[in-house]
This record gives C-alpha cells, sequence and structure tokens, in this order.
C-alpha cells in the first residue's frame, strides 16, 4: 500500500447529489493512502447515501447537523475548520458550488467551509447546462479567485440521458489532485517537462456523411496524456475524434484528419518528449470531400482514388531544427509484430517503438488492456505483461522519465 497521505486529515463534505455514491469510494480511496477521513453530509447527501454508510467506511462518526447538541456545545463546527489538512467537497453540486460562492452558512458544510482557513478542493458534479450556465461559471470564477482548487468535471454520460462535461472527476482523481494541492504523493519525474502526446483514430472524409477511419478508441493515448501530467509534466493532447473524456490537467487540441493533426503537432512545438500513440489513417481520398452526399446511381461503385496522408511520426522524428529529444512511436500490428516494428523504427527515425497486437483475437483496439513490446533503435526489446492500459501508461511515464533523464 502507497501510503503517500500517512497522517494527513481530510474533511470530506459531500454534497447532494447522484454522484455522492462515488464519495463512499474516495473514503475508501483516501484511507488506502494512509488518510484520515471525517465526512461531513448535506442534508441533499442523505437522500443518496447514509451517515452510517459513510461513517463505516471512514472508521470515525459522520457529521450532519450544525446545531449539534453534543458537538456545538464545544462549538464542534470550528473545530472541523480547523482541525485538518484540508477539506475535500465531492460531489460539489451546482447549489452547494453558489452558496460557498456567496459566503452562505446555512448549514454545517457551509459553515464549515466559510470557517476553515484550510486548503480547498472541489469536485463539481452536475447537469451539462447547469455546468455550462454563466451563473455557475462565474461561481467557479469566485472560488478560484478566493483559491479554491478545483478537479473535473470529467465529460461523459450523466445519470439522465444526456451526454458531455459535469460527471464528478473519479476517486482517483480526486485523490491524485488532493496530492498535488497538498505536495505529496508520488515523485514527478516529469516535473518541468513538456511532453506532446497523440491519441485516437483520424477521420478522412469522404463526403460530408462518410469517411475513412479506424477502430482506435484512443484509450491509450489518452491514458498516457493523463500519466504524464500525474508525472507532472505540460502535456499537450491531440486528439482525433474520441467517444471517451478528456484526461484532466491537460491541454487538448482535436482534430479530424491526418493533416490537421500533423499542423496541430507543428504549432504545438517545442517538446521535450513527443509520444505518436494516434493511429493515423494512412490514405485519404484523392478527392477533396465536396458539399453534397455521393449518390448511388445504379451503375455500380463510385470510383474512390486514394492520396498518402503525411507521415507525422517521421516528419518530427527526421527535423534537423526543433525535434524533441525523445521521440515514441507506436506500432500496431497484426502479425510479426516485431519485424513490423523493427523496420518501423529504421524508417521513421524515432527514438523508441512501442508495439502491440491489435489482431481481432487479442482485443486491444477499443479494448481496456494492452501487451506493449518496447524497440530500441539498437534491436533491444523489452516485452511487458497484459496490462491495463491505465497501467501501461504508468509504466510508459516512468520508463521515457527515465530515458530524458539519463
Amino acid at each position: 500500500m502507497n501510503e503517500t497521505l500517512a497522517d494527513r486529515r481530510i474533511l470530506l463534505v459531500i454534497g447532494g447529489g447522484i454522484a455522492a455514491y462515488k464519495a463512499l469510494d474516495l473514503i475508501r480511496r483516501l484511507r488506502e493512502r494512509g488518510a484520515s477521513v471525517c465526512p461531513v453530509l448535506t442534508q441533499g447527501a442523505q437522500e443518496f447515501v447514509t451517515p452510517l454508510a459513510a461513517a463505516a467506511l471512514a472508521g470515525e462518526r459522520a457529521h450532519t447537523d450544525l446545531f449539534d447538541r453534543a458537538s456545538e456545545a464545544e462549538i464542534g463546527h470550528i473545530k472541523l475548520a480547523r482541525q485538518a489538512d484540508a477539506v475535500v467537497v465531492a460531489p460539489a453540486t451546482a447549489n452547494l458550488m453558489a452558496r460557498v460562492a456567496g459566503g452562505h452558512a446555512a448549514d454545517l458544510a457551509t459553515t464549515i467551509l466559510l470557517a476553515t482557513t484550510l486548503p480547498i478542493l472541489i469536485a463539481p458534479a452536475m447537469n451539462v447546462q447547469m455546468w455550462a450556465h454563466p451563473a455557475t461559471r462565474r461561481n467557479r470564477a469566485t472560488l478560484e479567485g478566493d483559491g479554491v482548487h478545483i478537479v473535473g468535471p470529467n465529460a461523459g454520460r450523466m445519470a439522465e440521458p444526456e451526454t458531455g462535461p459535469g460527471r464528478m472527476a473519479e476517486p482517483h482523481e480526486i485523490a491524485d489532485a488532493l496530492e498535488r494541492m497538498l505536495g505529496v504523493g508520488a515523485d514527478r519525474p516529469l516535473a518541468g517537462r513538456r511532453v506532446l502526446v497523440t491519441s485516437g483514430p483520424t477521420h478522412e472524409p469522404i463526403d460530408p456523411v462518410r469517411y475513412i477511419a479506424n477502430r482506435s478508441s484512443g484509450r491509450q493515448g489518452h491514458a498516457i496524456a493523463q500519466a504524464a501530467a500525474r508525472a507532472g509534466a505540460s502535456v499537450t493532447l491531440i486528439s482525433g475524434p474520441v467517444a471517451i473524456p478528456d484526461p484532466p490537467g491537460v491541454a487538448v487540441i482535436r482534430v479530424e484528419t491526418a493533416r490537421e493533426m500533423l499542423e496541430a503537432v507543428e504549432a504545438a512545438m517545442p517538446a521535450d518528449i513527443a509520444i505518436f500513440a494516434a493511429a493515423v489513417a494512412d490514405w485519404r481520398p484523392e478527392q477533396e470531400a465536396g458539399a453534397k452526399k455521393i449518390k448511388k446511381d445504379g451503375t455500380g461503385p463510385a470510383p474512390l482514388a486514394l492520396a498518402e496522408n503525411p507521415d507525422i511520426l517521421a516528419t518530427i522524428a527526421r527535423k534537423t531544427v526543433g525535434r524533441p529529444p525523445l521521440v515514441v512511436g507506436f506500432a500496431a500490428e497484426t502479425d510479426t509484430v516485431l519485424d513490423h516494428a523493427r523496420a518501423k523504427i529504421a524508417r521513421k527515425g524515432c527514438d523508441l517503438i512501442v508495439a502491440n497486437d491489435v489482431s481481432a483475437a487479442g482485443g486491444v483496439m477499443g479494448g481496456l488492456e494492452n501487451t506493449v513490446h518496447l524497440i530500441h533503435r539498437d534491436g533491444a526489446v523489452e516485452t511487458w505483461p497484459r496490462l491495463s492500459k491505465d497501467e501501461v501508461a504508468r509504466r510508459l511515464v516512468v520508463y521515457l522519465a527515465g530515458m530524458v533523464a539519463g
């Protein structure tokens, strides 16, 4: 167990939204990192989780009432506001954010937040439209101006049938953000480094409704970008069209085509490490897509002449001026993986190839796990066991940090 928050006491304010159920997992994760957790539940939170559940996971009493006779005989809300190392609010609903931004003290949670001088981290969670509302944007700006730290929200499906930004950050992301706020936790081997990552597929339009693409989900590239940010790097993620949330703490540039991706990569230079994890389409329609859909005319398929897309990895790896000190490519292969990867590293001129088997039997494309081989210019190969893509990303970032350091 990595007790990065050992001897730290965290006051956890749980707001009244459906994401409150995640707060129970957050208690567990904080305790795994060595922290003690004191839960405070708003009245709304108790509609979703019980004080008993929070207390059982925290291993101590959960607080709910401002006018608790036993606690307030000793001005309990002031003690709670002072006797901790940090306050975390998760979930922070739109209503709770508004009340804290306005300096209200109508219940135990808002009274503590008004009385505390501790560092505060909030994890917003609300409907997409509520997060986008001008009032919420003003409240967020006020809170940030008051020194409150914010993690999330993420984009994704909501409890209601809507998709977009508003999902509360995952418990491990909140715990990571808390460590950063307190200046503790794992080493940050990429602190001060600039990292560029490409991710996802590219879409090459045939007409306004059809395109050439591939099955890349972007999960591995996005995981690498997030791992690099956790390692202290300033990260720019250039992403093709994907259906997964943006990693927190990362500058994201969205593109569609290979040519747009190359343009964005060149504009994002300089970088200390460039990691090309995107599955860029090798070909595009030679004829530029027009404004009208190509129609069937009964005479057979319309001819589709193809043109070769720019080679982004080779373009950057073979730069004579402004080349990143470490350029990493990916090789997604369906057969003779190592042979193809060795040929690719020689052809492209990069420093390292991360190769994997994306044949249908492996389930890597769009999946949650990966088995990778690291191939160096001198032909040396290191093979890792099958791991989650998050763990592959974490290990790869540590590996690359060692390469740039030594």
